[in-house]
């Protein structure tokens, strides 16, 4: 898991102009099968974002957030755009985020009628918490226009297959009827939760906008900008929300306590106290023991480093092919691996330090890109136990 990372999908170009304002050091990512991603990062700062495109509605929605989440396994996954508020008192421009997401046009239909079968997914506790903390401070809303404060609201969202322009149609009753607390309606909500419910409980958040009310009067406020200036509020929470979970990995089940809550305990969970006097001798003393146990230490692997700097130059190669490093990064990468090459063939003690320099500018160059970062800083420490 990319602890530093978060996937930020968007529905519409509108908001992904929105949210791309927020990020920096863009570039791009390419998917094997053609869906395009950007990496940046957030507010400037040290964690990353993914950030990519779904179009309308739910099942594109969970197609692309199960693709996005394949790709990078990311700490979390916000939902970023606009909505239709289902209540008066929400005002237009403010802020919801989904405490609970409603699939609402689950149902079957009977003599009597058509009835409910809803599916809801609520909000992790852990980005629920964040994400009050968040709207509390106030600080998220510092880089919009002087004087915008938009409330921030927490409460369920609505999430069906057709746009919802209206007050009193059968739509809007079934709506009102079955799914009164919801705050706000759109159109992807459900798909996104649905893929981060797959992939073990990944925390998935949705940040919406305040573009119309869904009551017939939808021309009237696109006509009035209300769209581009909703998004910007909610690409603006969504941005500083991704930097405090990234900061906080207890928030999305990825720190290491927690990890260990998950796989298993950390510890036997008692200590024991040998005291041996005279001639004897304490040999192993020990509590719960779980898997195998081995007295004395096993001898390491040998490690092939031609093949590993093999591997290496075939990452560097598709990193260089994707987009994720650019030409002069790439030719000098190239050059410092075909030092490591040379360096290799020597087997001498001057030959190994060359190695061990020319690995880490290497490393220096790719940073930016995780997987090869992590196998360079790996192929660092096996030739630092060689010496």
């Amino acid at each position: 898991m990319n602890n530093d990372l978060v996937v930020i999908l968007t529905a519409l170009n509108l908001e992904y102009e929105a949210v791309r304002k927020n990020l920096t050091d863009l570039r791009v990512h390419r998917h094997p099968a053609g869906t395009r991603f950007e990496l940046g990062r957030p507010g400037g700062r040290g964690c990353r974002g993914a950030l990519g495109l779904v179009g309308k509605g739910n099942h594109p929605a969970a197609v692309l957030a199960e693709r996005a989440i394949a790709e990078f396994s990311p700490a979390a996954v916000l939902f970023v755009g606009v909505a239709g508020a289902l209540w008066p008192s929400i005002g237009l421009g403010d802020v919801v985020v989904a405490s609970q997401i409603y699939a609402y046009h689950g149902g079957t239909s009977e003599d009597d009628g058509l009835k409910a079968r809803p599916r809801v997914w609520e909000l992790s506790h852990g980005a629920g918490q964040i994400a009050q903390h968040v709207a509390r401070s106030g600080e998220w809303a510092h880089g919009l226009p002087k004087g915008t404060t938009p409330k921030v609201r927490f409460g369920p969202i609505a999430a069906g297959e057709i746009v919802q322009d209206s007050a009193v149609s059968e739509q809007a009753q079934w709506v009102r009827q079955h799914y009164n607390d919801a705050l706000a309606i759109e159109m992807e909500a459900a798909g996104v939760a649905q893929a981060g419910h797959l992939n073990h409980a990944l925390p998935v958040v949705v940040v919406r906008g305040i573009s119309d009310r869904a009551d017939g009067t939808k021309s009237a406020t696109d006509g009035e900008n209300w769209q581009p200036r909703a998004v910007a509020h909610a690409a603006a929470f969504a941005v500083a929300l991704a930097e405090e979970l990234i900061s906080d990995p207890r928030a999305t089940g990825n720190h290491p306590e927690a990890t260990m809550e998950k796989c298993g305990p950390a510890h036997m969970g008692m200590t024991n106290q040998n005291i041996a006097t005279g001639n004897a001798r304490v040999g192993v003393q020990a509590g719960q023991i779980f898997g195998p146990i081995t007295i004395g230490a096993e001898p390491e692997p040998s490690i092939d480093l031609a093949a590993e700097l093999a591997d290496l130059r075939r990452l560097l190669d598709r990193a260089h092919r994707d987009g994720q490093l650019d030409e002069a990064s790439y030719s000098a990468a190239e050059t410092e691996l075909e030092v490591a090459d040379d360096c290799l063939e020597e087997e001498n003690e001057r030959s190994r330090s060359a190695l061990v320099v020319a690995l880490k500018k290497l490393r220096g160059l790719v940073s930016d890109v995780a997987e090869l970062a992590a196998k360079v800083a790996a192929i660092i420490a096996v030739v630092k136990g060689l010496s």
